[in-house]
């Protein structure tokens, strides 16, 4: 599933890494084709998935072995009566094994309603959670073809070894500013008047158009920050962890993939 440069670049958006939190949120218009821009992307990698079957299970059985190995690692985030359903969250829609492209016709359809009833913060999270699936998808493709065989036995030195491997430290990098990015947009989506509205005003054109997902998706996202109140604690302890692990494979250190981290 190579990908060209184009298409590298979409990737790349103007509010990434650390310093994200004090930019102010993009134009609706300029959302709106940043999710244009996803939505095509995903369209290119959903065929080329379709013409490698057998990729289909490699990836089933990463991206399984991957959240069994982040609910290790989070485990006391998922433990915390502040944390716990931000954490669930998280590790099933973030970082999980679904896959929100393949609805991407369905939120070309109904695009307008959303661009009319949720506010900017709204569609941003809609686009971040894209973009994120779109990485996340490219990635897990290369580490299938690294794996191999390999894939139906997973253990924390062949996936370190894969991980290697497929190299691309950059796009490690932005997938982890991704996440931060993606968790603080729903954190302001929290902040923004009337939104508990307005995601309701989205529920039936959602289910109606084949988005019950997605819309369950931005319901529960938007609960789970809602109730967990102020997010940079729980995102900070989240990257930090992320980037260690991603800094250790590097170094050839698998260990922090398989163990739970200490209590913060």
């Amino acid at each position: 599933m190579a990908l060209g440069a184009a298409n590298l670049d979409a990737f790349r958006f103007a509010c990434p890494g650390e310093d994200d939190r004090q930019i102010p949120v993009p134009t609706k218009n300029k959302i709106v084709r940043r999710l244009l821009e996803q939505l095509d992307l995903a369209a290119e990698l959903r065929a080329t998935t379709s013409a490698e079957p057998t990729a289909v299970r490699g990836r089933r059985l990463l991206r399984a072995w991957q959240a069994e190995s982040l609910a290790r690692r989070h485990a006391d985030l998922l433990e915390s009566p502040r944390y716990a359903a931000t954490a669930s969250f998280f590790l099933s829609d973030i970082y999980g094994p679904k896959d929100l492209s393949r609805h991407e016709v369905e939120v070309r359809r109904i695009l307008p309603i959303m661009r009319k009833v949720l506010p900017a913060a709204g569609l941003e999270t809609v686009a971040d959670a894209l973009q994120l699936n779109n990485l996340s998808e490219t990635l897990d493709a290369a580490m299938v073809r690294a794996l191999g065989p390999e894939v139906e036995s997973l253990d924390h030195a062949s996936y370190g070894r894969a991980y290697r491997k497929v190299g691309r430290r950059e796009e490690r990098e932005r997938q982890i500013d991704l996440i931060a990015h993606l968790g603080r947009s729903l954190d302001r989506l929290t902040r923004q008047p009337f939104v508990g509205k307005a995601l309701s005003l989205m529920r039936k054109p959602a289910t109606m158009a084949g988005l019950g997902e997605l819309q369950d998706f931005l319901e529960r996202g938007f609960a789970a920050f809602l109730g967990m109140g102020g997010a940079e604690e729980f995102l900070d302890l989240v990257v930090s962890r992320e980037r260690a692990v991603l800094q250790a494979l590097f170094a050839g250190d698998d260990r922090l993939v398989a163990s739970r981290a200490a209590r913060s």
